[in-house]
């Protein structure tokens, strides 16, 4: 689970968020939070949830401006078919 904050919501966060977790293999989901931050869960090998991780600390999408990703281990209790973006 990761809260990524900064200017990323209406900056096509979720989307681009969304395209890397299915290329690298996640299921999981992305959506935007009330505080202007956006809560990303992600699900698979730990290798390439890292790697999103590491994406989201990189910035994202060039549009948007990352300040800081918090994260935390999570085991989620429902199964992800894909990656998905929550309203």
């Amino acid at each position: 689970m990761a809260w990524v904050h900064g200017r990323v919501q209406g900056v096509g966060f979720r989307y681009t968020t969304q395209h890397e977790a299915t290329r690298l293999g996640l299921t999981g989901y992305a959506r935007n939070l009330d505080d202007g931050s956006v809560e990303v869960l992600a699900c698979g090998e730990a290798e390439q949830v890292e790697k999103l991780i590491a994406w989201l600390k990189a910035g994202g999408p060039r549009s948007a401006h990352v300040e800081k990703v918090l994260t935390e281990p999570h085991s989620p209790t429902e199964d992800y078919q894909d990656f998905r973006i929550r309203y």
